[in-house]
């Protein structure tokens, strides 16, 4: 252990199922886990087609402080996604800098509820941030704050080891222990949707197959 921070062990996600999760799509599998887990909407990719899916790392920024980051990096683990609550707060927690650091260590992705820069830069090295918002605005370095412990991001509450999934629509996180839950719930899903879809294309109507006429 160093600076306090202690090497955290996580069961990695196999690299097969974070394949299918990333195909079944964030919409799908926040449906499927009954509406659990979605964080706010104003957390969107940092640049087109950004897409992510691996087991949280959480880290707790003081506001316009970037420090916990940087901490995080040392304990990081390939393939794991860091979740950062940053209060919401539109700075510059998260560059180019961070990235090449991040890459380095096999980090799959950042989901950050705060701000992030350097979006061109984060594109060309295909390096997937989902934020609450772009922001040039500088940080400092003076709190450690937290990593590790569960944190609150985009209102839902992520706990190192979760599963985050991120594309176009949003994000979402999985609580680990309803991983296996979901991901059935999602491919049943998708199954009876690729049925409605082949009876829609006969002509039927949504009215129908969704039983919304006794709303009427």
């Amino acid at each position: 252990m160093r600076d306090g921070v202690r090497p955290l062990v996580l069961t990695l996600l196999d690299p097969a199922l974070r394949e299918e999760l990333e195909g079944l799509g964030s919409a799908t599998v926040y449906e499927a886990s009954g509406a659990e887990g979605g964080l706010a909407p104003g957390i969107v990719p940092l640049w087109p087609g950004a897409r992510l899916c691996g087991q949280a790392l959480t880290v707790r920024c003081a506001p316009g402080d970037n420090l916990a980051i940087h901490r995080a990096l040392e304990v990081a683990e390939p393939a794991v996604v860091l979740v950062v609550d940053a209060s919401a707060h539109l700075a510059g927690y998260w560059g180019e800098v961070l990235t090449v650091a991040a890459q380095a260590r096999g980090v799959a992705g950042l989901v950050i509820d705060g701000g992030a820069r350097d979006s061109d830069a984060l594109e060309r090295r295909r390096f997937p941030v989902f934020a609450r918002g772009r922001s040039i605005l500088r940080t400092v370095k003076h709190e450690p704050g937290g990593v590790g412990e569960p944190v609150v991001a985009g209102g839902v509450l992520v706990r190192t080891g979760d599963v985050v999934l991120g594309d176009g629509d949003g994000v979402v996180a999985i609580r680990a222990e309803r991983l296996r839950e979901v991901v059935e719930a999602s491919r049943a899903r998708v199954a009876k949707e690729e049925e409605v879809m082949a009876r829609l294309r006969a002509g039927e109507l949504t009215l129908d197959l969704l039983g919304l006429r006794r709303s009427i």
